[in-house]
């Protein structure tokens, strides 16, 4: 969401009730939070160092494995 675009539903007092997004900036949204419900889920996994993981790659790459 570079540019704020949402707009505002309001009541008969001009208070917020809703907003109205973009189908665009709607599913930029919906995509972020399935990314963090990932993030969350697999966040007790086992973890390896990036340079370990680039290492096994490129052996695995290379057929040295």
């Amino acid at each position: 969401m570079a540019q704020d675009k949402r707009r505002y539903l309001v009541d008969e007092d001009g208070r917020k009730e809703s907003v109205a997004l973009s189908v665009e900036d709607y599913e930029e949204l919906m995509e972020d939070i399935k990314d963090l419900a990932l993030i969350a889920e697999r966040k007790d996994e086992p973890t390896e160092p990036l340079d370990e993981l680039e290492k096994r790659l490129e052996a695995k790459w290379r057929g040295t494995e």
